[in-house]
C-alpha cells in the first residue's frame, strides 16, 4: 500500500510561538476534512537560515511569512505577484511543483476586508504607527481606498512624522490609527506606541495588527477614551484564506 505523503505548510518569522496561524489552519484541517495536510511553525533568527527550511521540509506547498522577515525574503523567490512589485513585502509564498518560490501579499486582502468592519465615513484620514512590511500592505490599502495617510516612525525620513510630533490637534484631524508594531504583542503585553492617548475620542477608530493578546494595552488605552477598537484576528483569518486560495489553485 502506497504511503501518502503529507502536505506541509507554515509559518516563517522570529520568536512566533505567540501566533494564531498554526492553530487556524489546525482547526481549518479538521473542519473541512482536509487530509494529509499539515501546517507548521518554521522560527530562524535570521533570514539567512530561511533555505534550511525548504532543505529540510522537501514536502512545503506553501509558507506564510511575518516579522521581520517580510520585506527581506524577497531575495529568496523567484517571482512575484504584480502587487509584491509595487509595495516591495511579501507575506505568502507558493511552492511550485517545480520548486518555484513565488511571492503574494495576502496582508492586503485581510487588511481591507477587517478595516471595512467599522470604517464609517467620519474616518477620512488614517495615521500609521511603524514603517515595516506590515505597513507596506496598510499603505496600500489606504490608497485604494482614498484615505490620506502619514507615517509615524521612531526614525522618519523626510515623508514621515516623528511620534513626539503627535499633538490633540494632529488626532483631531486623524481619527483612524493604524498599529502596525508588533509593541504589545504576547508575551510583552506592557508596551504599545508613543501617542497621546488622552486626547483620542469616540470619534476615533483604532485598529492594532497585533491579535494576540486580543485587546493590546493600544487598543485598551482608545477604548477608555471611547473610541472604536479592531484587533488583528479577523485580519489574520481572511488572509489565511486567500493564502489557502493560492496554494491550493
Amino acid at each position: 500500500m502506497k504511503k501518502t505523503s503529507i502536505s506541509k505548510y507554515g509559518l516563517v518569522g522570529k520568536q512566533i510561538d505567540y501566533s494564531f496561524s498554526k492553530q487556524y489552519f489546525a482547526t481549518k484541517f479538521i473542519k473541512e476534512g482536509i487530509e494529509a495536510s499539515q501546517y507548521d511553525n518554521y522560527p530562524i533568527t535570521a533570514i539567512e537560515d530561511f533555505p534550511l527550511i525548504l532543505k529540510n521540509n522537501p514536502n512545503i506547498k506553501g509558507l506564510n511569512v511575518t516579522i521581520p522577515y517580510k520585506e527581506t525574503i524577497l531575495e529568496y523567490l523567484d517571482e512575484v505577484s504584480p502587487t509584491v512589485q509595487k509595495i516591495g513585502a511579501v507575506n505568502t509564498i507558493k511552492i511550485t511543483k517545480n520548486k518555484k518560490l513565488i511571492g503574494y501579499n495576502t496582508d492586503i486582502y485581510g487588511f481591507e476586508l477587517a478595516l471595512k468592519l467599522k470604517l464609517k465615513k467620519i474616518h477620512q484620514k488614517a495615521l500609521i504607527l511603524g514603517s515595516g512590511g506590515a505597513a507596506k500592505a496598510v499603505k496600500f490599502v489606504f490608497e485604494k481606498l482614498e484615505i490620506p495617510f502619514l507615517v509615524v516612525s521612531r526614525n522618519p525620513t523626510k515623508e514621515q512624522l516623528h511620534y513626539s510630533k503627535i499633538d490633540e490637534a494632529l488626532l483631531l484631524s486623524y481619527q483612524l490609527i493604524v498599529n502596525t508594531t508588533p509593541l504589545g504583542t504576547f508575551p510583552n503585553v506592557d508596551f504599545a506606541p508613543a501617542i497621546p492617548y488622552q486626547y483620542l475620542t469616540k470619534q476615533h477608530y483604532l485598529f492594532d495588527l497585533v491579535y494576540n493578546p486580543s485587546k493590546t494595552l493600544f487598543l485598551v488605552q482608545g477604548e477608555k477614551q471611547g473610541a472604536s477598537i479592531q484587533n488583528g484576528l479577523k485580519m489574520l483569518e481572511f488572509q489565511a484564506e486567500k493564502a489557502w486560495e493560492i496554494w491550493n489553485k
